[in-house]
């Protein structure tokens, strides 16, 4: 090849248009493709909702089973505390789901990272942080619907359960939707918590166990007897969970607003959202 052929050559290389970068779009349908490509990822949702159900239900069919032992006083006093709400969606239940869905958004990224096909990903997609960013909207955009389904099913579940021994309320009923939402949106925000401990951290073992001491042993540790015990208290998912789904029987000494629990899972949305994008941008791989 002569000198001036092989200048032709190179600039015919450097006239040719640059590819374009991918799209968002393009790189939200691929990490959709990745996880419903996954059969662990059918199997941990059905068996985490069938837990979830199983809590739910079975404390809605316990009361109906025992409900003719109860006064005509204490059936009374049960659908005016509230009680018929709490059936909707147990705190056993909600604890179930806070583990399963943490775990689920840390292994969204911890099986690449263990895998190593994370590396495949990066040199296909060098924008790292549109690449996350993806992966966190799929998710958030998965376990939001999962979550929406889930608590409807529990609260309509347990509502005609109860409902045939005339203790059960609709979703009219004052704080019904409230609690339906809060207990639906409470999957996001805790598989988006995993999400960032997974991205921060990488190790599946490490990060298991980071999840579960964030999402469940810090609230549980944290109590209202102080104020700053109290103030990181309600700082935590789970204890933003209780004051919007669980009746306030007993005013805390230091009380809050369902303003400030509707805050708190914005703020841990956005928040780890963020971390997992930033995070990987100061990284290797």
């Amino acid at each position: 090849m002569t000198l001036a052929s092989l200048t032709h050559a190179t600039r015919a290389d450097m006239a040719k248009p640059a590819e374009p970068s991918a799209r968002f779009r393009d790189l939200a349908a691929a990490e959709w493709i990745k996880i419903r490509s996954l059969r662990s990822t059918f199997i941990a949702y059905g068996t985490t909702a069938l837990a979830v159900l199983a809590f739910n239900l079975g404390q809605a069919y316990d009361t109906y089973n025992y409900w003719t032992a109860r006064t005509a006083a204490d059936r009374a006093q049960f659908i005016a505390d509230g009680i018929p709400l709490q059936h909707a969606f147990n705190t056993n239940a909600a604890l179930i789901m806070m583990l399963a869905l943490g775990a689920i958004g840390a292994f969204t990224i911890v099986s690449e990272h263990s895998t190593g096909t994370i590396r495949t990903t990066f040199a296909a997609v060098p924008a790292r942080s549109a690449v996350m960013a993806a992966k966190a909207a799929v998710l958030a955009a998965i376990t939001t619907v999962y979550g929406l389904l889930l608590a409807a099913a529990s609260f309509f579940g347990t509502q005609a359960i109860l409902g045939a021994r005339d203790a059960g309320v609709g979703i009219d009923h004052p704080g019904a939707l409230r609690v339906l939402l809060a207990s639906a949106l409470l999957a996001p925000v805790c598989a988006l918590t995993g999400f960032a401990l997974g991205a921060l951290i990488r190790q599946t073992a490490t990060t298991m166990i980071a999840s579960v001491t964030v999402l469940v042993f810090l609230p549980i540790a944290l109590t209202d007897g102080r104020y700053w015990s109290a103030l990181l208290g309600h700082a935590q998912p789970y204890q933003a969970w209780l004051r919007l789904a669980e009746p306030p029987s007993i005013p805390p000494q230091f009380g809050w607003t369902e303003t400030g629990a509707w805050t708190v899972y914005a703020v841990w949305v956005v928040v780890a959202a963020g971390l997992a994008v930033v995070c990987v941008r100061r990284r290797d791989q």
